[in-house]
């Protein structure tokens, strides 16, 4: 094992060491990670508790693995907060959910400031309760001169909707004449996906044992190498993200070639 110290203050505090596996090449970690946390409700099922249990226990979860994607040198952070779909879920759940993604930013953002940490929202943000709405941009706009990790939180998200989107805007450049069809390349549907201006993620990421995109960055994720585990998100820490590091850098990427 090696040792890197953690360089921030506050809630990462100067005396802490993250022991990162030496398998890890320090200088080949992923730019850009994405996370399906994944599992909250079965691991509350689990130990007999209701689910928003499961729900407040994943929120806690957050905070190691921000930690250690930001002190080993990680620049992006996905992670796949609420889907387009996830509004089918009782409305009592929702309500939970919600406020406690309003009470996560409320808490932890001056500690994420500090920490040079910016945070993003991607999907429909328009379409989310107006207090959530508030406390995303008190958030976007407090860290958004931040240049150390940036964490981009999927809110209100689908992939396929994501492209439907940019396929509508597409379409309206064309109308109005802003745009031929022979203009049309992946440089410029890129830029009108939600995800603008950050690389596709090197890695995606996904908890409790379940092997699929569920309608997560569908085209980002072409050719992202995934890594799967049965832990639930809530018992997710940050050295199983160093083991699925290291199984990513153990990997060839060859992208269609030889």
């Amino acid at each position: 094992m090696i040792e890197v110290k953690i360089m921030f203050k506050g809630l990462w505090n100067n005396s802490e060491k993250i022991r990162v596996p030496s398998s890890i090449n320090m200088n080949s970690i992923p730019k850009h990670i994405a996370i399906i946390m994944d599992g909250n409700g079965r691991w509350a099922a689990k130990r007999m508790l209701p689910r928003n249990m499961g729900h407040r226990a994943g929120v806690e979860a957050l905070r190691d693995v921000i930690k250690t994607a930001s002190n080993i040198g990680v620049k992006y952070l996905t992670l796949y907060a609420f889907s387009t779909e996830n509004w089918k879920r009782p409305d009592s759940e929702v309500s939970m959910l919600m406020r406690l993604l309003i009470e996560y930013l409320r808490k932890e953002i001056d500690e994420l400031h500090h920490n040079n940490v910016r945070i993003q929202a991607i999907g429909n943000i328009a379409g989310l309760p107006g207090e959530v709405i508030t406390e995303v941009d008190r958030a976007t706009t407090k860290t958004r001169f931040n240049n150390g990790l940036c964490v981009n939180i999927a809110l209100n998200y689908g992939g396929r909707s994501e492209i439907l989107n940019v396929i509508r805007k597409v379409g309206e450049k064309i109308k109005s004449n802003e745009l031929q069809i022979d203009e049309i390349d992946e440089t410029l549907v890129e830029s009108l996906l939600y995800t603008a201006n950050t690389p596709d993620p090197e890695l995606l990421i996904r908890t409790s044992g379940e092997i699929r995109l569920s309608n997560f960055l569908l085209w980002q994720c072409a050719y992202s190498e995934f890594w799967f585990t049965d832990v639930y998100w809530p018992d997710f820490k940050g050295e199983h993200l160093l083991e699925a590091i290291s199984d990513y850098q153990n990997r060839q990427r060859r992208f269609g070639g030889v």
